[in-house]
Formats: C-alpha cells, structure tokens, sequence
C-alpha cells in the first residue's frame, strides 16, 4: 500500500484570502483512559511557501521512533504550534464530541497567547464534523476537511505534535500506574489494558463512562 504525501494545495489557496491557515488534528479519541488532545497548526504566507520537513506525515503513519524527531522539525518549520487537552473526566462528564471542541479551544487559545488571532484565521479541521463551532467557537471560521491529516501539510503537523505530547504523557502517566502498561498502549484498549482493568478496576485518569459502556467486554 502506498503512503500519501500531504501537500500544501489547500494552504496555499486559502491563504489567498485570509491572513493565516490553522490546522487542527485530534488524537486518543479512541483512548479507554487519558486525556484527549487537540494540535492546532498556525501556518502563514511564508511559511508555506517553504518545503514542510521531510517525513512529515499523519501521525499514524510515522513510525514511533520517528516521531519525535518529525515533530520537532515540524513546530520549527510552523509560525507557531499548541496542543490544547480535555482530563478524562471532562470525556465523561460532557462526551467526546464536546471534550474535542473544549480541547480545540484551548490550543487555539494558547495560539492567541502567542500572538496568532484565530478569528483571523480559517481553521482546518481534520474530519468532517466541526466539533470546534459546536463547542463555543462560533466566531472562528471553520473548515471541515476528510483526511485533511493525510493530505494537508499543516494538518499532519498538527496530528504529530499533538500525539507525541500525548504520548510522552502517558508515558509518565505510566510511571503512576504500571499495571495497565500505558508506555505500550497508549491508554488504548489493547488486551492488556482490559486485562489490567479487570484485574485492578479503574484509575482516575479511566474514562469510567466509556469502561461501564464496555463493561461485557472488560468484565
């Protein structure tokens, strides 16, 4: 199966009219415990005239010895990067889909903290729901774009960034609660973690609405 290369197609044309592209990508949304995280991307005119750095592609997609190497390599070719996160308890206590908007807002927020005005932007979202609007964005122009982490630069940067930062979370998560095996999985449901859960119960950073909903499964 061949790998696809993201481009900077989408960028460059929208960036004919507005001030600053921002890309947005989401991950461990599929995650049974820890946070969810959100990359926003702050692109501009010069920036994406310059090659993106080689390798970059959907976080999924490079390897995870890489990944550390790629991101850094991607923020440094970015006008600017944040990665903004939504606990455990905020999935269960409003849901995935708004804990994605809450944590989209909070990058965008640190984005403005560095100087870059989302209102000013049009903001890529990876997807095709705009999770971002429905949360409180509602003065952001958002542009909802399938596999725009596969296919726009800018969104696989933000998909890179926000996943090494998860991870090196959870790694540390990890050294708090060994049994699950976070430094392995991540948080996802692989047969460890369930395995782990059955055997321990549920850690604070759980998202204890998602456990109960797969409780035949785990228990």
């Amino acid at each position: 199966m061949s790998v696809v290369t993201p481009r900077l197609t989408v960028e460059r044309r929208l960036l004919r009219e507005h001030e600053i592209v921002i890309a947005c990508d989401e991950v461990g949304r599929g995650a049974l415990a820890g946070p969810v995280a959100v990359g926003a991307a702050a692109l501009g005119p010069a920036a994406a005239r310059r090659r993106f750095p080689e390798g970059l592609r959907d976080s999924k997609l490079v390897a995870a010895h890489r990944r550390h190497d790629v991101a850094a390599r991607a923020a440094a070719w970015l006008d600017a990067s944040a990665v903004g996160w939504a606990s455990s308890a905020e999935i269960d206590e409003v849901g995935i889909m708004r804990a994605l908007g809450l944590a989209a807002l909070r990058a965008l927020g640190e984005l403005r903290a560095q100087g870059f005005v989302p209102d000013d932007a049009i903001v890529i979202l990876d997807g095709n729901h705009d999770y971002i609007t429905a949360s409180g964005g509602s003065g952001l122009r958002v542009h909802p774009i399938i596999k725009a982490d596969r296919d726009c630069a800018s969104a696989a940067a933000a998909s890179v960034v926000a996943k090494v930062a998860r991870d090196d979370l959870m790694m540390r998560l990890h050294e708090e609660h060994p049994v699950y095996l976070w430094e392995r999985n991540k948080g996802y449901a692989s047969l460890e973690h369930r395995s782990a859960i059955r055997s321990h119960g549920l850690s604070p950073h759980h998202r204890a609405s998602w456990a109960i909903a797969d409780a035949p499964t785990l228990f």
